[in-house]
């Protein structure tokens, strides 16, 4: 078995979708980011990237590099899963927590575990809130966390 943590943080923004796990939130605020700023997806990615040794999500898809631009997430999940697989790995869980303070996002808990099962199997997905603390409680951003455990093929 292998463990892998993974993070990432997106700023809010005007203009730009609010997508989580493959999912569009309703929101008046998106995040920003090179890609679709995913950052329950990137978080997942670092992870499983990490569990098995293969660096972290900028090595593999740098926002240096146009190809990647307004890049869906998930896509960039797949390709993460392949690796994985052809270093001899599989998705035993991911336990994943979005930190957001508004909007709320329990509505939305099954549409995005569906959305990231179908890619992972098991995952387990939570959220909180900033609690009105940080940049998270001040309204600037988001941040995720996941870890990954992997068993051998």
């Amino acid at each position: 078995m292998r463990t892998g943590i993974g993070i990432d943080t997106h700023r809010l923004a005007a203009g730009r979708p609010l997508i989580l796990g493959g999912v569009e939130i309703p929101s008046e605020l998106g995040l920003a980011g090179h890609s679709d700023a995913d950052v329950l997806t990137h978080a997942i990615v670092d992870a499983l990237l990490g569990a098995v040794g293969l660096g972290d999500i900028g090595q593999h898809f740098p926002d240096t590099d146009e190809r990647w631009r307004d890049a869906d997430s998930m896509d960039l999940l797949r390709a993460v899963l392949a690796e994985v697989a052809r270093a001899g790995w599989a998705v035993s869980h991911v336990d994943v927590t979005v930190m957001l303070q508004a909007p709320k996002l329990a509505p939305h808990r099954d549409a995005i575990r569906d959305s990231l099962a179908a890619e992972l199997g098991s995952v387990n997905v939570k959220f909180t809130t900033g609690e009105r603390i940080g940049f998270v409680g001040r309204e600037e951003g988001a941040a995720a966390l996941a870890v990954a455990t992997l068993e051998p093929i």
